[in-house]
């Protein structure tokens, strides 16, 4: 590696924990992520595999084929400015930039560190990232004459390893962290395998709440799809309708051959049903128990991500035209700020909320507007 830092190849050994076996489903015992408080692709760079203490044969060589995919190399190019001289552990890219190169998108990567004093940031900043993790912050660099922009969330690993858990509380990371993603940038293999431990909770937490959630008896991929219809009705995610079979395209196999070993690493026996189907074997009274822990979770998920806006207006440079911006994104809402709302968010708040408050009352439900 140059620098102690690399783009991420895959080999070496896992080092990180797993929490695959944790049954905080349905306890009342559960956690909040905030309590935790120039490179190149280099193919000869060590990182993650499924040797080694923690590693689950079945998800493993999955999961680590897809980080260690190689990007577009105008991706790499990006995040080499984006990181500058900072030292996180890793970044991973994920998202539509993921599936398709869009030059007049927006990029999506979480950059995980080690401490929060190795990102640069105001006091203010990392005092809402240590309560209310993840910060967000915009880029935009010019990458061979284009200019790139991307959305950067930044978050310690001990936030990541929480926000993965069944015990947590927040839908946010192991909903989003199941899916595709590409381990662009990591400092190290102790690093990537730290990745892909938490990469690998998050498939198994998700696995089992859409156990939890599912219909009792579906094919594979269907189990999916219910859990994501579940996780964008739990956010402030006001999306249009299929966006959920939009996540699914294209991965069905994916997420058919991810399950059984999923539900195994947590624990939930399973049989297989008539054409194909699935079923777990789950005790009604611990499902029932879940199902009433999720409907909890929702309704604090929706008041989390508000929080998560509102915060954003302050820590985020342009914040609220990033606000304004995601309210947008995902309801088609405008908010249309006048200037002198985009320069002073925090004495216009009252009126942007004023103004938004039919996308967030329908958030707040679960329905779309």
């Amino acid at each position: 590696m140059t620098d102690g830092r690399s783009h991420a190849r895959h080999s070496g050994r896992y080092t990180g924990r797993d929490s695959g076996r944790d049954t905080g489903y349905d306890s009342g015992r559960a956690h909040d992520a905030s309590s935790h408080g120039q490179s190149s692709q280099d193919p000869t760079s060590r990182g993650p595999s499924s040797h080694g203490e923690g590693g689950h044969p079945g998800l493993d060589p999955i999961l680590i084929e897809e980080l260690s995919t190689p990007v577009d190399p105008r991706i790499s190019a990006l995040v080499t400015r984006i990181l500058g001289s900072a030292r996180p552990l890793a970044v991973l890219f994920y998202g539509s930039g993921l599936r398709r190169f869009d030059p007049d998108g927006l990029f999506d990567f979480y950059v995980v560190l080690d401490r929060l004093t190795d990102w640069p940031a105001s006091t203010l900043a990392r005092l809402g990232n240590a309560l209310l993790p993840p910060n967000v912050f915009y880029a935009e660099h010019e990458i061979e004459g284009v200019t790139l922009r991307a959305k950067i969330a930044v978050l310690t690993l001990g936030q990541f390893r929480a926000g993965a858990s069944p015990r947590s509380v927040d839908t946010t990371l192991w909903a989003r962290f199941c899916q595709p993603v590409r381990l662009v940038w990591v400092d190290g293999p102790r690093a990537a395998d730290a990745v892909l431990g938490v990469v690998r909770a998050c498939v198994v937490t998700a696995a089992g709440w859409a156990a939890r959630l599912g219909p009792g008896e579906a094919p594979p991929e269907a189990w999916w799809t219910t859990l994501f219809q579940r996780t964008y009705r739990a956010e402030l995610r006001v999306e249009a309708a299929g966006r959920n079979a939009v996540l699914m395209a294209g991965y069905e196999q994916r997420y058919a051959a991810l399950t059984l070993p999923a539900w195994q690493a947590g624990g939930i026996r399973a049989r297989e049903g008539s054409s194909g189907t699935l079923v777990p074997l789950l005790d009604p009274g611990r499902k029932a128990r879940a199902l009433r822990r999720w409907e909890r979770m929702a309704r604090r998920g929706r008041w989390r991500n508000i929080a998560r806006l509102i915060k954003a207006a302050f820590t985020f440079r342009n914040g609220a035209a990033y606000l304004a911006w995601k309210i947008e994104r995902h309801s088609g809402f405008s908010l249309a700020l006048s200037p002198f709302e985009a320069r002073h968010p925090l004495v216009c708040l009252p009126r942007l909320l004023w103004r938004a408050r039919t996308i967030l009352r329908a958030g707040m439900t679960g329905r779309p507007k």
